[in-house]
């Protein structure tokens, strides 16, 4: 929680010239998209509300936010919410090469580049083989969305039982004690 406030007032760029939204608001709006749409996947929200914390621990490394991101979250959150992280990058330029037209918002398609462009053919296989793609696409497109300034997206502490829940049920697969409801 206490990285999610830090959030407040840091944005995606050093300098404040990228998205017109903090990264505290971002993924606050990119989370409550996720939980309107996607109701019973709380790992899939939360990813959306952590998915740019790389911004915020690696300042600038637009190509290299993501892993940073994913590598920072893993102990808690788990292995699935890590993975839709990292691939929220590749999941943007998946849609950026089977939607070539598709609209980014400006610091997007800047930083598109640095990231590596479209997908290869081969790229492209292998991202839509991944299990968790479908998903990471799923959260670049709320990712897309949750850029609106003055959006009441709702607060920080409306999440803290959501994160407790997913770090809870990470901690429970680490040590083999997870079981779904109804086991």
């Amino acid at each position: 929680m206490e990285l999610l406030h830090a959030c407040r007032g840091a944005w995606d760029t050093p300098d404040r010239s990228g998205d017109p939204v903090d990264l505290h608001d971002h993924g606050l709006q990119t989370a409550a998209l996720l939980r309107r749409s996607h109701p019973a996947d709380k790992e899939l929200q939360v990813a959306g509300l952590v998915h740019d914390l790389g911004h915020l621990l690696r300042p600038g490394d637009d190509a290299g936010h993501a892993e940073a991101g994913a590598a920072a979250v893993r102990p808690l959150l788990g292995a699935r919410v890590a993975r839709l992280v990292e691939l929220h990058v590749p999941a943007k330029r998946y849609l950026a090469t089977v939607e070539p037209g598709r609209a980014l918002s400006p610091q997007s398609a800047l930083t598109m580049r640095t990231q590596g462009g479209p997908m290869s053919a081969a790229e492209l296989r292998a991202f839509v083989s991944d299990p968790e793609a479908e998903a990471a696409v799923i959260l670049r497109q709320a990712d897309d969305a949750g850029k609106v300034v003055g959006l009441d997206a709702g607060v920080m502490e409306d999440w803290r039982e959501v994160l407790h829940l997913v770090a809870a049920r990470a901690r429970a697969r680490r040590h083999g004690t997870y079981q779904l409801a109804g086991e």
